[in-house]
């Protein structure tokens, strides 16, 4: 699948080790999502276009770069994706920030929608829909779909743990969505959970259960 990148960095490797055990606290595992977030925007946002600026630093005048003002938007499925809002947030804190609620049915697996805000300029951006965990792929390829008829620039998907279910399905739907995740899993058990995995990240981030 050319549109996957996992993005195996020691830093997330070792973040991700933390964040799967069962006896990480909610408030560090909270914290962990965050910053694994965090480090998948910097490769999601390698081909971010710059423009040659001129400053004056203590020393002397000089040209670097700067953001070519790309319009970026994020949008979690809720409600795990919450959880990874913050860390892309510290990286690209001018981002617009929509919400787009799906839950998943539990007896057929397949996403329902309940919610959808996004910006009104949608169509001005590019956009990174996030969540934390691509299971069956149902609920990002609801959520993508949704957004693609609002027209963005383009659609990037991230996501911390995906199942080889999920990965599939979502590049087979939508192949021209860029998918970045920390890590490829094993496979789906019977209740539709990742296996290893790290349980349900909703009610890891949030303390409900």
């Amino acid at each position: 699948m050319s549109n996957v990148m996992i993005v195996n960095h020691p830093l997330i490797l070792h973040k991700l080790s933390i964040l799967r055990d069962k006896n990480t606290p909610c408030m560090e595992f909270r914290s962990l999502i965050g910053e694994i977030a965090m480090l998948l925007t910097y490769e999601a946002t390698r081909d971010l276009p710059l423009d040659d600026v001129e400053i004056e630093t203590p020393i002397c005048t000089t040209r670097t770069k700067h953001l070519a003002g790309k319009k970026l938007a994020i949008v979690p499925i809720l409600r795990a994706g919450l959880g990874m809002v913050d860390g892309i947030l510290q990286m690209i804190p001018s981002a617009r920030v929509g919400h787009i609620g799906l839950y998943r049915d539990p007896n057929t697996l397949e996403p329902v929608e309940y919610y959808c805000k996004l910006p009104t300029d949608i169509n001005e951006r590019e956009v990174l829909v996030v969540d934390p965990m691509l299971a069956t792929g149902g609920s990002a390829i609801d959520a993508i779909t949704q957004i693609k008829k609002r027209g963005p620039k383009e659609i990037k998907f991230m996501c911390t743990i995906a199942a080889p279910e999920g990965l599939r399905a979502l590049s087979e739907a939508h192949p021209d969505v860029a998918i970045y995740c920390a890590a490829l899993d094993e496979k789906l058990n019977d209740h539709g959970y990742i296996v290893p995995g790290l349980g349900d990240a909703g009610d890891r981030i949030f303390g409900t259960k």
